[in-house]
């Protein structure tokens, strides 16, 4: 079995035409969410990954093995919820106030401009068509946001600055926060938006 002990995110820095000889592996979420599984490559190798503790691996990512060979990972195609704004009862606003109760219960979630997408749960289902949304079985790859998982949580940070430094002169500086003082801040400018509803 050959070992991948290293992760580079998105290929970044590598050209082109290494990119496209490396071999692919493709994994679902339940998979790339762990840092430390086997798996079979595009040429047949069995590879076992073992990275970081807390390390999720996207979409795009490259894995690189102990004898210096890549492999780029493909998000698999896996049942998900694709959930929509009712056109007709409601606005794109309930798809916020999805995310908001969603994020409340820990759940997964990728969000879209014009939809999100979690794993299949009836409940969650059942709930979300209550609120007058649209929930629909679908086949798709499914890339939930990082902040919870610790791989992507220095891009979230960066959005918080930005949010924070409206009312500051003196620039922008490193703002670490909390869950729990996340969690207000969601709260909060979720009901800022809600305030401007009707003049989007």
């Amino acid at each position: 079995m050959l070992t991948a002990n290293k992760l580079m995110p998105q290929g970044r820095g590598l050209a082109p035409v290494l990119l496209k000889r490396a071999a692919t592996i493709e994994l679902d979420w339940d998979v790339r969410q762990k840092s430390r599984f086997d798996a079979t490559d595009s040429q047949g190798r069995q590879i076992g990954v073992f990275l970081p503790r807390g390390t999720a691996v996207r979409g795009g990512d490259v894995l690189v093995a102990e004898d210096g060979s890549l492999i780029r990972v493909i998000a698999a195609p896996q049942p998900v919820l694709r959930i929509t704004h009712c056109t007709a009862h409601g606005t794109p606003f309930d798809l916020t106030r999805a995310a908001y109760h969603l994020g409340n219960r820990h759940v997964p979630i990728e969000l879209k401009p014009d939809h999100l997408k979690i794993e299949p749960d009836h409940v969650l289902a059942d709930m979300l068509r209550s609120m007058h949304l649209i929930v629909v079985a679908a086949e798709e790859a499914f890339e939930p946001e990082g902040g919870a998982y610790g791989s992507h949580e220095h891009s979230h940070g960066g959005g918080h600055d930005h949010a924070h430094d409206h009312g500051n002169s003196k620039g922008p500086k490193p703002l670490v926060l909390a869950p729990e003082l996340l969690d207000d801040h969601d709260h909060s400018h979720g009901h800022d938006h809600g305030h401007h509803g009707h003049s989007h």
